[in-house]
């Protein structure tokens, strides 16, 4: 039993080699960008609408309403990052129905890499929307004793996301591997849909945490409410 992608080596020349993790993750970005291409080369504002494009205007409608409730008052600037970290897991997820197709998010380097994705984004928002001096300001409030744990924060939170991701990934085609070899197969059928149901939770859980640490490093102080006037 593969406990990762990274076991299954379909070509290999000294140091490099290309494994199913490498092979499935560019494979799913060049589906998924071909397949933005493909739904968006025929965008219209008439009433008469592909599905394609309904479904498009459902999806970006609801990622743009949840990083607004997070807390980021212009979701559009945000729209792209996040709602391609979701859209990546969710694909990952969905295509794990496909006969020999191993989800490259059960693979620790690419959670890692999504998780780096994060730690890289979030003081390039922070700083793009605070300057360089504010946004480094704030890891020394309320005081300077404070830096080293904002530091370690930082490292942690982004550990955090990486095994959380690929902890919940792996073990759920880990149980179906097993459940494959000890039960009939129908049983398996539903926990392959349990599966598919537990990745998209995983890729809305990402994407809101990465859209929380966005939120917290581009937050601006509020100026105190001035006292009303006595009479």
């Amino acid at each position: 039993m593969r406990l990762s992608p990274d076991e299954v080596i379909y070509w290999q020349q000294g140091f490099f080699k290309l494994n199913a993790t490498i092979a499935f993750t560019w494979g799913l970005m060049l589906v998924l960008a071909v397949g933005a291409k493909l739904i968006t080369r025929k965008l219209t504002v008439e009433h008469t609408r592909s599905r394609w494009q309904n479904l498009l205007e459902i999806v970006v409608t609801n990622i743009t309403r949840q990083i607004e409730e997070v807390g980021l008052s212009n979701p559009r600037k945000y729209l792209g990052f996040l709602g391609t970290l979701f859209l990546f897991i969710a694909a990952a997820s969905l295509c794990t129905v496909i006969p020999g197709y191993e989800p490259p998010t059960g693979s620790l380097s690419t959670t890692a890499a999504l998780a780096l994705c994060v730690l890289v984004a979030v003081p390039l928002f922070g700083i793009e929307d605070q300057g360089l001096g504010g946004y480094l300001k704030s890891y020394i409030k309320p005081t300077v004793v404070m830096l080293p744990f904002n530091l370690i924060s930082e490292v942690s939170r982004t550990l955090a996301l990486a095994v959380r991701l690929f902890g919940n990934m792996m073990s759920g085609a880990m149980i179906i591997a097993i459940l494959l070899t000890i039960t009939p197969f129908i049983f398996p059928v539903v926990m392959t849909l349990l599966g598919l149901l537990t990745g998209m939770v995983q890729a809305y859980i990402f994407s809101i945490l990465a859209a929380v640490y966005i939120a917290a490093a581009t937050r601006t102080r509020e100026p105190k409410p001035e006292p009303a006037p006595s009479t």
